[in-house]
């Protein structure tokens, strides 16, 4: 599977390069997008070069990215990296959760729920109580490799209940074996059991 989500297998008219270049936008006098140069490197990788770092920020801020619903994994270029050796399986989501107890919309919950799901890196406190948003919003980097979670049972005040997660901007995803990177119709492990695939339609 990690192979999978790596990157995709183009054919020769989508392996060209595409030259990006944006008019730029100006914001507070300086140029917000001045473009991407973008590599192909083999074995599913590509190196994307930005010319302003704003742009690079930009995009790793506004994760998670695909291609033809298939999550790209980014990371971000240090000078020793080893491009055909940096791992790639790690991205970061924005997690809505619900069904949380009146008194627990808390950023110290929203770090234990984050760190359950994968890693924690931010709590969306500023939007609570607009637009009448009944559920915490969460920021989490989480191992693709595995199959996402789906609920937590919490225990408050002596009650037990579940609190349900749900996924921002989800790519191809099997809600058979709960991983990114294949549907149902193409799931090895519905295979496996030879589990019948019910055509939907």
């Amino acid at each position: 599977m990690e192979d999978e989500l790596m990157g995709l297998s183009l054919n020769e008219e989508e392996d060209e390069i595409l030259q990006i270049q944006i008019e730029p936008n100006i914001e507070g006098g300086e140029e917000v997008f001045r473009g991407v140069h973008i590599k192909d490197l083999g074995d599913k990788r590509f190196l994307f070069q930005f010319y302003h770092v704003m742009d690079l920020e930009r995009v790793l801020k506004g994760s998670p990215w695909t291609f033809n619903n298939h999550l790209l994994i980014l990371h971000k270029f240090q000078c020793r990296d080893d491009p055909f050796k940096v791992p790639l399986f790690r991205a970061s989501f924005w997690v809505q959760v619900y069904d949380v107890p009146i008194g627990l919309f808390l950023e110290s919950l929203a770090i234990r729920l984050g760190n359950f799901i994968g890693e924690f890196l931010e709590y969306d406190g500023l939007t609570l109580g607009k637009e009448n948003r009944n559920y915490l919003r969460l920021r989490v980097n989480i191992d693709v490799r595995k199959p996402l979670k789906r609920r937590k049972k919490i225990l408050f005040y002596g009650k037990c209940s579940y609190v349900e997660f749900k996924y921002e901007r989800l790519s191809l995803f099997c809600f058979f074996c709960g991983r990114l990177g294949h549907n149902d119709s193409f799931c090895e492990a519905k295979m496996a059991l030879g589990v019948e695939v019910t055509e939907m339609g």
